[in-house]
């Protein structure tokens, strides 16, 4: 299913199984890149967007076999998807941990966002979708930061990805981390659990804090080696909020190495002797059932070349 970036004629969109149970604005959105939300939410309004001949509203559930009608609409002209190049075009390819009809785990490293955008031309999802044009569907499950490496899954049906979604809410999902953390981190502080809140500043910077008010947040610490100076923490998210490994750990007065947001800026400038050039933490492992074929999937992304050699040197 494609829409051709100008259109001036009405245009009907037949709904497959991939687009099924998606919301009407949000499928929308999508299909119509190029046109404002605004605009979008002005044609739902005025009854301009017909679904099986009938009026419907932004949060309506399509189903397969239905008729989407889309009114003449000017679509502005979006530039040329950026080339994704030969380096990243090679990593992509030799860093799939997992893949089968339903779902695609890479190893992402560090430095490539997962989606574009905030002056990110292209991201990691951009980047697979401009490598494997015969997916008709691919969507993230989840996020992870830019500086974070690691296990990143995609996935290939509308129906899997509601599923891990749900599983990841659920809690069903084990996500394991390894991080290394500023001093000694004590034997007896297994888990941190603090509320989370997103706050936005005033430079549109998005920072998170431990607040009272915020979302339950609850994080699990094992410690896998301690050197004189900082701590390889093996980590188990309960709860998945933005930030929450990081902010946990500047919240215990060990924040995590190499990070420029929550961090100790000369204990990082301390460990750049050690090679450490950016945020030291590898999303390490996924454990979950596959929602196709209710197998057990384990996927672990070894620990990057440049993280090893820090710990070498510590």
């Amino acid at each position: 299913m494609s829409i051709e970036p100008q259109f001036n004629q009405v245009s009907y969109v037949d709904i497959g199984p991939e687009q099924s149970g998606q919301r009407l604005d949000n499928f929308l959105i999508k299909t119509l890149k190029g046109v404002p939300k605004s605009r979008i939410y002005r044609l739902l309004r005025k009854g301009e967007v017909r679904v099986n001949k009938g009026r419907v509203k932004a949060d309506s559930r399509l189903k397969e076999g239905d008729i989407v009608r889309l009114p003449p609409i000017r679509v502005a002209e979006r530039g040329e998807m950026p080339a994704v190049g030969r380096q990243l075009k090679q990593y992509l390819a030799n860093n799939v941990l997992f893949e089968d009809d339903g779902l695609l785990i890479i190893n992402k490293p560090s430095g490539l966002a997962v989606h574009g955008g905030s002056g990110v031309s292209l991201g990691a999802i951009e980047a697979l979708r401009a490598e494997h044009p015969e997916l008709r569907f691919l969507e993230l499950v989840h996020r992870l930061d830019r500086d974070t490496s690691g296990c990143l899954m995609l996935a290939k049906k509308r129906s899997v990805l509601l599923e891990l979604q749900q599983a990841m809410q659920r809690n069903n999902i084990e996500k394991r981390y390894i991080a290394l953390a500023k001093g000694r981190w004590p034997k007896g502080k297994n888990t941190i659990n603090a509320p989370l809140r997103k706050n936005t500043l005033q430079s549109g910077e998005r920072m998170v804090r431990v607040d009272v008010s915020g979302k339950a947040s609850v994080t699990h610490f094992k410690i896998l080696q301690q050197f004189p100076s900082a701590t390889l923490l093996d980590i188990k998210l309960e709860t998945g909020r933005t930030h929450q490994i990081r902010v946990h750990c500047q919240f215990a007065q060990q924040p995590l190495a190499g990070d420029s947001k929550y961090g100790d800026e000369h204990y990082n400038e301390s460990l750049k002797e050690s090679g450490l050039k950016r945020l030291f933490l590898h999303a390490s492992s996924l454990r979950f059932k596959h929602p196709l074929s209710g197998d057990w999937v384990d996927v672990e992304a070894p620990l990057p070349a440049d993280l090893a050699k820090v710990l070498t040197k510590l």
